[in-house]
């Protein structure tokens, strides 16, 4: 029976040993930062390749731990942005000082969504969403010479205090209304009160927070553009997805019986932050401000699929986030690129860039029509499944708000490729050789632009991983 439970914490048991093992590495060795990063990026392959190994699923430590098929889903998945990170920020992560502590942050915060997404009571899931934000406030202060690094630092640490302490007043309210914090307490005795329903609002704004929805997204454009690339990107991609991972179960089977509360809730949040964001992206001069709105016009379309409150509508959101994955590390990999080799992150700074750059000028414009939702890319069928969730519920004015914002955001995306393509080059990059980490990472992204959409197995085994989500 204890073999079996340790199967069943496989992957957060190689997290832990993994951090621990580069400690030791870290204290007892000195390994130049090309061998840091081969061994990581093994380890980080053998981290997903765990989760396809040994089935096991269950629940411990008195069911405040869960796993199931959908769990071990999710993380692999999570695992997997973390590893193209590693990959496409191979030319940043070379040139870094103390790159272990690196690996130890974004590791820790890895382990914490873990716990995050396993968690069947709300103090554990508490614990896990800590674990998984305050190291990445570390992570974003690593360009130790840049004022805007800390200053991406200060802003991620105040903005995730506030929002914590919002998530624990309402789940304080909710333990003295309950004496529990467990899930299948919580759902079965939630009640109608006004107490409740204020306490349940508290947490949907912690989860606003963490996801950057609007009004609650002021601190996002800041903090990804003083970033590292690479913060910047798991910031986006990975913390950002594990928080809607977690989302769908806490409404769809906790919160069920408030959904005369979440339902008008996220539909003001979605359209909110798709108005808003699509408004400021068109504004942007730097790229990595521009995909920090973008992403947020993103949630808005997520939360579109999420206000579904159907298996239909589940399985459009997780399918979208993984198309999200592709299509934004692929963005943020050709970032990564431009910024560490040439010190570019600017859009009128990559005028001309198809010249010299050919595969990375197609990278980020397919990057970009995939984002953009424009076929035959696999952004269009995931917005095209979101979309189409959302109208099941009948509020065709909300999709239609939805459809129109597409389009507007069709200019600040265009604006972008046609820079690259299109404008006269102001300043000569030299065309550097890529890395073969950084070449095979963005392969990887681009052939998941391309052929997701088109892969119906995909969407089929996520609506069976589903089965039972109402």
């Amino acid at each position: 029976m204890l073999v079996y439970e340790w199967l069943i914490l496989k992957q957060e048991i190689f997290l832990s040993l993994l951090i621990v093992g580069i400690l030791l590495l870290w204290l007892f060795r000195d390994l130049s930062n090309e061998t840091w990063i081969r061994i990581m990026n093994i380890f980080l392959f053998v981290n997903i390749l765990i989760g396809f190994t040994g089935f096991h699923y269950g629940k411990l430590f008195g069911d405040t731990f869960l796993s199931s098929p959908l769990i071990l889903f999710e993380k692999v998945l999570l695992s997997f942005a973390l590893w193209l990170i590693s990959l496409f920020s191979y030319g940043w992560l070379r040139k870094m000082k103390n790159l272990p502590e690196f690996y130890l942050l974004l590791l820790t915060s890895l382990l914490g969504m873990y716990i995050m997404l396993s968690a069947g009571n709300l103090l554990l899931f508490y614990l896990g969403l800590e674990m998984s934000t305050l190291p990445l406030a570390g992570a974003a202060n690593f360009e130790f010479n840049s004022k805007k690094s800390s200053e991406s630092a200060m802003k991620l640490v105040l903005s995730s205090a506030f929002s914590s302490a919002i998530l624990l007043m309402g789940i304080s309210w909710l333990y003295g209304m309950m004496g529990s914090l467990d899930y299948a307490v919580i759902s079965t005795q939630i009640g109608h009160s006004p107490l409740s329903i204020l306490a349940f609002l508290l947490i949907l704004s912690g989860f606003a927070f963490k996801i950057s929805a609007v009004p609650f997204h002021l601190w996002t454009a800041d903090v990804y553009q003083g970033a590292p690339v690479a913060v910047t990107a798991f910031l986006s991609v990975v913390s950002k997805s594990a928080v809607i991972m977690v989302m769908i179960p806490f409404l769809y089977q906790t919160f069920e019986e408030k959904i005369d509360v979440w339902y008008p809730a996220l539909i003001m949040l979605a359209l909110a932050s798709v108005l808003v964001a699509n408004l400021f992206a068109v504004q942007q001069l730097n790229l990595k401000r521009l995909l920090a709105f973008s992403s947020i016009a993103q949630v808005g379309f997520l939360l579109i699929g999420l206000s579904a409150h159907s298996q239909t509508g589940a399985t459009s959101v997780l399918f979208f986030l993984i198309i999200y994955l592709f299509s934004n590390l692929a963005a943020f990999g050709v970032v990564s690129v431009l910024s560490s080799d040439y010190g570019k992150e600017d859009i009128q700074q990559l005028s001309g860039l198809y010249s010299t750059h050919p595969f990375l000028s197609w990278v980020l414009a397919l990057s970009l029509f995939s984002l953009a939702g424009i076929p035959p890319t696999a952004g269009f069928f995931g917005k095209f499944f979101l979309l189409l969730s959302g109208a099941n519920k009948g509020n065709y004015w909300v999709i239609a708000i939805a459809a129109i914002n597409m389009v507007i955001s069709l200019y600040y995306y265009l604006r972008v490729v046609k820079t690259i393509f299109m404008n006269h080059p102001v300043t000569h990059m030299e065309n550097k050789p890529l890395a073969f980490p950084v070449k095979f990472a963005l392969i990887i992204c681009l052939l998941g632009i391309l052929v997701v959409g088109f892969l119906g197995g995909f969407y089929e085994h996520i609506f069976q991983l589903l089965n039972g989500i109402n």
